[in-house]
């Protein structure tokens, strides 16, 4: 049993310093339990190398497009520093459902077959509850920003997408980000917008440090480092209702998105700078 938690504490601070690799592969080998939150019915389940996992499932309500969503902002949050579990690609045989019992999870492991995503289980985590942790402002300025740049709806109050252990903070579920395409309609004017949402953002009022964090973080998230991430997202989760031609120009509109959005950033931090004052 100690030497099980001392393995997983290796692997939790392997996904923390590893900024730059690449993407594991699993095979998804037992359904653990599922995890009835929102409409996704995400659910831990075990890896065939020994590990849990909490697996996102492509068949579920928002398709793929969660999935990306959440391997782009996941992996954008790791390159900045913040604290995110490892991304893994879980693949989910054909066979896997038939035995089970729940018709509901049954079917949506039989429309999940194929590639998946799922992210490191952390033991001995709790939802982040600002009423009780107060973050500093370097911080929450930080995470304000990058669900600035992604079009992050998810951090409010009902439902923060953080976790505590051991009084560090991790954030999980980036699926809601990058909205706009799940249509792609005026998708490049939505980069030049400001983001009407971040006024619900649970973290917004401990952010006094945007400025700061705005020049940092330019200098992480480098044109290279943007094409590196986006290049992760699998050709297979792109080519379903694609409103392009091929998974690599899908790709290029992903990246070119991020990058306008970066470009009219700042005028958002100022914005917000501006008000506060």
């Amino acid at each position: 049993m100690y030497t099980g938690i001392i393995v997983y504490q290796s692997i939790l601070s392997n996904a923390m310093s590893n900024t730059q690799g690449s993407i594991r592969h699993i095979n998804v080998t037992r359904y653990v339990t599922p995890l009835r939150e929102g409409g996704s019915l995400p659910a831990i389940v075990e890896g065939d190398d020994g590990l849990l996992y909490v697996l996102k499932f492509k068949g579920a309500g928002q398709g793929p497009k969660a999935l990306i969503a959440d391997l782009i902002g996941g992996e954008m949050a790791r390159t900045l520093g913040l604290r995110i579990p490892e991304i893994v690609f879980a693949h989910l045989d054909e066979a896997f459902g038939r035995t089970e019992g729940d018709q509901e999870i049954q079917d949506l492991l039989k429309a999940s077959t194929g590639l998946n995503l799922a992210l490191l289980y952390i033991p001995g985590t709790f939802t982040f509850d600002p009423a009780v942790k107060h973050l500093d402002a370097k911080t929450a300025s930080q995470i304000v920003w990058l669900d600035m740049l992604l079009l992050n709806v998810d951090r409010t109050a009902r439902n923060t997408n953080m976790l505590l252990r051991n009084d560090e903070l991790w954030l999980i579920d980036h699926g809601a980000s990058l909205y706009f395409h799940h249509s792609w309609a005026g998708w490049e004017d939505k980069a030049k917008q400001p983001f009407s949402q971040i006024k619900d953002h649970v973290l917004l009022a401990r952010a006094t440090q945007l400025a700061e964090v705005d020049r940092e973080f330019r200098g992480l998230l480098t044109r290279e480092r943007i094409r590196e991430i986006v290049s992760l997202v699998p050709d297979e989760w792109l080519i379903e209702n694609s409103a392009f031609r091929s998974p690599e120009e899908q790709r290029q509109a992903y990246i070119k998105f991020i990058e306008l959005r970066l470009e009219y950033l700042k005028n958002f931090v100022n914005s917000i700078r501006d008000e506060r004052e």
